[in-house]
């Protein structure tokens, strides 16, 4: 689920809080955030991509392996571009695998869950209230 943009907001203050502090542990915790590695592969798979153009083109021109390299061109591009979006998704949180799809049913009652849980922070509300009177 993604963040709100307070929540983004806040977590940005403290990253940015965190690297004043203490710049070497931030530097660390950077080091192992999955953004950065899903960052690199993107990088990876463009580098990829590119090499694969080349193939294929390489392929076009000298007409002597005229399939086997442009097929082995476009399947890396293929591949490579796959990675990319695989690693693009991962980045910003919003991967869906073929078995998280949500069935109908449940997608109609989503409107009535928010309701569900706005009655519960009000409840929440007046119980806090009417514990600190």
């Amino acid at each position: 689920m993604p963040l709100s943009d307070h929540e983004q907001r806040m977590i940005d203050q403290i990253e940015k809080a965190l690297y004043a502090e203490d710049p070497k542990f931030a530097q660390s915790v950077r080091a192992r955030d999955p953004r950065v590695h899903y960052r690199r592969r993107m990088i990876w798979a463009a580098a990829g991509f590119l090499l694969g153009v080349g193939l294929l083109l390489a392929g076009v021109v000298t007409k002597a392996w005229y399939i086997g390299m442009s097929v082995a061109g476009f399947l890396v591009m293929l591949t490579c571009a796959m990675w990319a979006l695989t690693s693009w998704r991962h980045m910003n949180g919003t991967v869906t695998g073929v078995g998280s799809a949500t069935p109908p049913k449940q997608r109609r009652r989503r409107g009535t869950d928010q309701g569900f849980m706005e009655r519960l922070e009000e409840r929440w509300r007046r119980r806090q209230e009417s514990d600190g009177r």
